[in-house]
């Protein structure tokens, strides 16, 4: 594949909340974390960060990244396949659009284990995303099971092609390999194991979406990352940067994740 090279990628280290912090909570820590950044000299045009808040709180997070000419960016955690209708409880792809969150979470492991979702309904959500011009954080990933029965890079890469199925034609999505089994677990997967599994999520962008779009896809690994382990995993060629979870809730952490260059030592 032609096109942007590794280097050439904006990193990208994305902080999913998960069910924590309200909506005071969250402006306090927004900006508590851009006061951390400032003062670290945070280079936000070669590493990207954003939060991923509830979204009862991305208002009062967009408020305040607006307002105050953040650089931060924000996302949503999940969004309905449907724009609009009896569905109660659910989040449209508009609403997401009219509060200007550039990004959304979709197919993440909680989701499909918690609420059962299904490779048909993720490529919904994906497509109507892409529709409205909200980039989908596209999440993939394997059980200890799945490893076992099926090697580290099946589920994942069967995963993509499904959640990709609707959207031929797209220039513009993240891609999130998150081994279940090292979710939460301490236990995270080695550099090169997530560099072995993001070298083959790229090849099905690129069948899926042509070369380019897979050489400028950013493709980024989640599953007990630490400022103590980022710098292995970015490392790797196919490594774009991280969703964080837990992690992400402590303000020093999360800022040290980002600096991961000075880790690295570039």
């Amino acid at each position: 594949m032609a096109g942007v090279k590794p280097g050439e990628r904006v990193a990208f280290i994305a902080g999913n909340w998960k069910m924590n912090l309200d909506h005071l909570q969250a402006i306090a820590f927004v900006q508590k974390l851009a006061w951390t950044l400032s003062d670290a000299r945070h280079d936000y045009s070669a590493t990207e960060v954003a939060v991923f808040p509830p979204f009862t709180d991305i208002r009062s997070v967009q408020n305040l990244i607006t307002g105050d000419k953040l650089e931060l960016g924000f996302g949503a955690q999940d969004v309905s396949a449907h724009l609009s209708g009896a569905y109660t409880g659910e989040i449209s792809a508009l609403f997401l659009k009219a509060l200007g969150a550039p990004y959304v979470i979709v197919g993440h492991s909680e989701r499909r284990q918690y609420h059962h979702e299904s490779d048909e309904q993720i490529a919904e959500k994906v497509a109507v995303s892409i529709q409205n011009d909200v980039v989908p954080v596209i999440c993939v990933g394997e059980t200890a099971e799945d490893l076992e029965l099926y090697g580290p890079s099946a589920v994942p890469v069967a995963q993509l092609r499904a959640a990709l199925s609707l959207s031929e034609g797209a220039t513009n999505v993240v891609v999130a390999y998150e081994p279940v089994w090292a979710i939460g677990s301490g236990q995270a997967a080695t550099p090169e194991q997530a560099e072995q599994v993001a070298e083959q999520l790229r090849y099905v962008v690129a069948e899926v979406l042509g070369g380019e779009v897979a050489d400028a896809t950013r493709i980024l690994y989640g599953g007990s990352v630490k400022s103590t382990n980022i710098a292995g995993f970015l490392r790797q060629p196919n490594v774009d940067g991280a969703l964080v979870g837990g992690a992400s809730l402590d303000i020093a952490e999360f800022a040290s994740i980002a600096q991961f260059r000075k880790h690295v030592g570039t």
